[in-house]
């Protein structure tokens, strides 16, 4: 089955280059960090940022497993702070999963609150031309109150400013996540 990160990923992959200052908003267990330090290569950084020592844990590991540069800084902190740890327009990638870490405790879920917070630092982060990379996950544990929050909010976007995508999985049954792209202009 195609996966929502492989989507993303695709748009990623053609839009960062060595080089470049990267963020992993919802670090989890490192895949879409380890992604972007293959992308940014030595000369490149990218933060990641999760709230659980568990998510940092394992993306230490697989990152040192991976043979990758050490081009990382893993920051046990919320998303809703990496504009303490980045400048403004100086970012020229986020990524986000919304939803749990998985294979951890479904109770430690991100939140409306604190996604939309993240989201709107992370657009003034950007660079122009700037991308962001939204997963984002309902029903089951995570339920629908973020999603239905953050669908609400980037429809909000001002158009002159950003280019939102949403991206929809049509034909598979409930409650599929949803990709979503957002360019600076």
């Amino acid at each position: 089955m195609y996966q929502i990160t492989e989507w993303c990923h695709h748009f990623i992959k053609e839009h960062v280059k060595p080089g470049n200052l990267c963020i992993d908003a919802t670090m989890g267990n490192g895949y879409d960090t380890e992604f972007l330090c293959s992308l940014v290569g030595k000369q490149g950084t990218v933060l990641a940022f999760d709230i659980q020592e568990l998510a940092c844990k394992n993306t230490k590991k697989r990152l040192q497993a991976s043979g990758l540069p050490c081009n990382y800084r893993l920051i046990l902190d919320s998303h809703s702070h990496m504009n303490q740890y980045a400048d403004t327009e100086t970012v020229d990638c986020i990524v986000f999963n919304f939803g749990y870490l998985p294979g951890g405790d479904h109770l430690l879920a991100t939140k409306a609150s604190t996604s939309i917070a993240a989201i709107e630092q992370g657009l003034t982060l950007l660079k122009k031309g700037g991308l962001m990379s939204l997963c984002i996950y309902s029903g089951g544990d995570s339920g629908f109150e973020e999603r239905d929050a953050l669908l609400s909010y980037l429809k909000e976007l001002d158009s002159r400013k950003y280019l939102v995508i949403l991206s929809s999985y049509y034909n598979r049954p409930k409650n599929p996540p949803i990709p979503v792209l957002i360019r600076k202009l």
